[in-house]
């Protein structure tokens, strides 16, 4: 077992990796590969859900950290929340994961486009490496006002 074989699994790039939901074994085999966190943006409620994963990840000497966004309402805060862990991570190799890397990918494209100079046209390139096809009302308004947030900010900082 590999944590490659985690569903929807992304190499970001050295330090991260976005996925589905992973099974115990599967978070066995991230620790093996060495990763250090894993950043859980799933609800407990989720189908897919593993129970007591952050014992598990503990366990293995990862850390755990779980930001629960529900799918149908990410929040502004949820953001916030993932912006500030995802820049207390930045020697750590983390796994960020929901339950089918929808969540994680979004997410990523938008701290990315804010932290790290990614354009829109990079982020949604990213995105679309999983969403290809899909479409969810509720995240493309999500993810329209976090950029018009991300955009806002730039033209005041400027």
């Amino acid at each position: 077992m590999s944590a490659l074989d985690i569903y929807n699994y992304l190499d970001v790039n050295d330090r991260l990796a976005t996925s589905g939901q992973p099974a115990a074994d599967q978070l066995r085999a991230a620790a093996a590969a060495g990763f250090d966190t894993i950043v859980n943006l799933a609800t407990a409620r989720s189908t897919n859900a593993l129970p007591e994963e952050g014992d598990l990840v503990r366990s293995l000497g990862m850390a755990y950290i779980h930001i629960p966004v529900e799918w149908d309402n990410p929040t502004d805060e949820d953001f916030a929340v993932f912006e500030q862990v995802m820049r207390q991570q930045s020697t750590a190799r983390v796994l960020l994961h929901c339950a089918a890397n929808f969540r994680a990918t979004a997410f990523y494209a938008l701290y990315a486009q804010k932290h790290l100079g990614w354009s829109e046209a990079q982020a949604e390139a990213f995105r679309a490496r999983i969403w290809a096809g899909s479409h969810y009302p509720i995240w493309e308004a999500f993810m329209r006002r976090i950029r018009a947030r991300i955009a806002g900010e730039t033209v005041e900082g400027a």
